[in-house]
């Protein structure tokens, strides 16, 4: 065995590099197979008789062969077509028992003899065949020895090329397209035509050609099963079988048209019709998208943020809230009312107008409890009531919810404002009045400008308010965000926030929107759902959620000190991780002793000193400065210590320059008892 063989290109890439490393004893074989597929060609070439090509591939037999080879091909890929496509979307998208046999039958005829399967063909539907003498009595139809027979025949060992390349591409799409559809109002039909079959048009067209091209060449089961009869059956491939006995120079030539068109087939199919569509539909969110909010932005909770303060008169169940947008964009008012079991296992019932902000830590239940109010998931179930009426057994695209999935789900083959008016044109809405107020959305979430790009020409942000234009657009009774505001820098969410809050006020409606921001749930919701484990540990108005948190999850995410411990005598609070918490009772009556509690430091409630406090500090412990993160206008600081959970710590930048501080700085942190706040758990 030979060493490797190296490059002489340096720098070669990837590719080079793979190159450079490719060792002799794979790469002769290798050679020696293409030159294997190759040489056949070459011999085709070589042998043909160039000044007699014209001549034999006019001649009447073979102009003949090659209309019937048209005619044979085009019907079998209609009805490859025909069969092939659902068939396809069937075995990527239902589940059924036996998949795995009906994906062999379908695998069958590739791999099958074609004069097997000629015989197969003629058992089943010859004049005594399984079917060919109902076919015969019923509607007089006979299909061996016939032009039928041989388009069943070519269909038959044609159509798996095409399930094959639909099959692979109905899987690779992502299945939130077709669910916002649905959640959109369109029903069924409507996505498969409208979202479904653009997305899968390179791999359809790429499919029907191979399919197409194999049908063109099939040989074995068209002569076992439908003959060899000129005018009738006799196909292009079977010319060739014909000429070789009386004329090899003229079937040559032949066998050479029939090269060109294959090759042609694949030279036109190479890169070209397999990207595209479904490749933008497997894409995540193009440049821009950014990860759930930094905790950095916990320093502005309580701080009014640009624009408008946020306006909510009084909620009265039944009736909607707020001036709001125009009123065809205004949804019917509706109340909600919804039973969870399975994964996600509470009660949620939620007046017209109000906005509930859904919280918790990763695998939480949260994005379940959506699909379960959209019925789009197994895991959970919802009978759910909007506005009193029952939708629980109805479908996703009856339901009246528009959702904004995670990934914002834009249909890549619309542009941003056919895709903000596809929910009015599935509800009906005429085309030219979409538009209108599909642009109008547009222009008041700030990219009116772009309703002519595609959705792979936006950045993150400029996608996801598009996602929420059309949502909004769609005038839902439920409205759901799955962390809406997610791919949006800070100054870029700020405005979006104060739009969508001004839109929430006046919606008729409910929503729902997950988050991990806190200054999103604070400013958006009147409500703020906290989940864990798929329950609702704590279901209240923000101002409460942030005072007195009921999780350790949400107590940090508001960038609070979360201890978990359990309630001592006195006031103490014996911390799981160990150390003693010296507590201030409080208006409320305090847990038991060896009741499980949380205790909440906020940041700003504890500070730092070089040397130990004297004075009213009750809780003071050494530790040592292990990182300082700039907030605003403040800095965060890190304290471990081997006596207490890492604490972290809000001073100014001047207090921390007085300090000295620096990652290693000893310190000593204080906390008075007054400021530990005790949930019970």
């Amino acid at each position: 065995m030979g060493g490797p063989v190296r490059s002489g290109r340096p720098g070669a890439g990837a590719g080079g590099a793979v190159r450079r490393g490719v060792p002799a004893g794979l790469l002769v074989p290798a050679l020696v197979g293409v030159a294997f597929l190759l040489l056949p060609l070459v011999g085709v070439l070589a042998r043909t008789d160039w000044p007699s090509l014209l001549h034999h591939l006019t001649t009447p037999q073979v102009t003949q062969a090659l209309r019937l080879s048209l005619v044979v091909s085009g019907w079998a890929l209609l009805l490859s077509l025909l069969m092939g496509v659902p068939l396809a979307w069937l075995l990527a998208r239902v589940p059924f028992p036996g998949k795995a046999l009906v994906r062999s039958l379908v695998l069958l005829p590739m791999v099958l003899p074609p004069t097997v399967g000629g015989v197969a063909l003629l058992l089943a539907f010859g004049r005594r065949g399984v079917l060919g003498p109902w076919l015969e009595s019923t509607f007089g139809l006979t299909l061996p020895f016939h032009t039928a027979g041989a388009v069943v025949a070519a269909a038959f060992v044609a159509m798996p090329f095409l399930v094959i390349s639909l099959e692979g591409a109905l899987a690779g799409l992502r299945p939130s397209l077709e669910e916002t559809a649905a959640s959109l109002g369109a029903g069924p039909l409507r996505v498969f035509a409208t979202v479904t079959l653009p997305l899968l048009a390179p791999a359809l067209a790429a499919g029907a050609a191979l399919t197409w091209a194999r049908a063109l060449g099939e040989f074995g089961a068209t002569i076992t099963f439908a003959g060899n009869l000129p005018g009738a059956t006799q196909t292009l491939p079977l010319q060739v079988y014909l000429l070789l006995q009386d004329s090899p120079e003229a079937a040559t030539s032949v066998s050479l048209l029939l090269l060109v068109i294959a090759m042609a087939v694949l030279v036109a199919l190479r890169g070209r019709w397999t990207g595209g569509a479904v490749r933008e539909a497997r894409a995540t969110p193009p440049e821009g998208a950014a990860a759930a909010a930094d905790p950095a932005g916990f320093a502005d909770l309580g701080a009014p943020e640009e624009g408008p303060t946020r306006e909510k008169p009084p909620i009265r169940p039944g009736a909607g809230v707020g001036a709001g947008p125009a009123p065809a964009a205004a949804a019917e008012e509706s109340d909600l009312r919804a039973e969870l079991t399975g994964y996600t296992r509470f009660p949620l019932t939620a007046p017209a107008g109000t906005t509930i902000a859904v919280v918790g830590p990763n695998g939480a239940g949260k994005t379940t409890l959506l699909r379960a109010l959209l019925g789009l998931t197994p895991r959970a179930h919802a009978e759910v009531l909007l506005g009193g009426r029952d939708v629980t057994r109805l479908p996703t695209h009856r339901r009246e919810v528009a959702w904004v999935p995670q990934d914002g789900a834009l249909f890549p083959h619309l542009s941003a404002l056919a895709n903000t008016a596809y929910g009015l044109r599935a509800r009906g809405v005429p085309r030219a009045e979409a538009r209108r107020q599909a642009r109008e959305w547009l222009t008041r979430l700030g990219v009116g400008e772009l309703a002519g790009r595609r959705p792979a020409q936006l950045s993150g942000g400029q996608a996801q308010r598009v996602a929420l234009a059309r949502a909004l657009a769609a005038r839902p009774r439920l409205l759901l965000l799955d962390e809406p505001l997610a791919a949006l820098d800070q100054t870029t969410r700020a405005r979006v926030r104060h739009t969508l809050r001004r839109h929430l006020a006046g919606f008729g409606g409910v929503c729902l929107i997950v988050t991990h921001d806190p200054v999103e749930a604070v400013s958006l919701a009147d409500r703020v759902l906290v989940l864990e484990g798929g329950e609702a540990v704590q279901d209240a108005p923000p101002a409460e959620v942030t005072r007195h948190p009921r999780s350790p999850w949400v107590a940090r995410m508001l960038g609070g000190n979360a201890w978990e411990g359990t309630a001592g005598p006195d006031g103490t609070v014996e911390l799981a991780g160990g150390g003693l918490l010296t507590t201030a009772p409080g208006e409320a009556t305090p847990p038991g002793p060896g009741a499980p509690v949380l205790a909440v430091i906020a940041p700003e409630a504890v500070s730092l000193h070089l040397a130990r406090p004297e004075g009213s500090p009750r809780n003071v412990w050494a530790g040592t400065v292990r990182e300082l993160t700039a907030v605003g206008s403040r800095l965060r600081v890190l304290v471990t210590s081997p006596e207490v959970p890492a604490l972290v710590a809000e001073i100014t930048p001047a207090a921390a320059a007085d300090l000295g501080l620096t990652d290693g700085t000893r310190v000593w942190t204080a906390v008075k008892a007054t400021e530990v706040t005790v949930v019970g758990l």
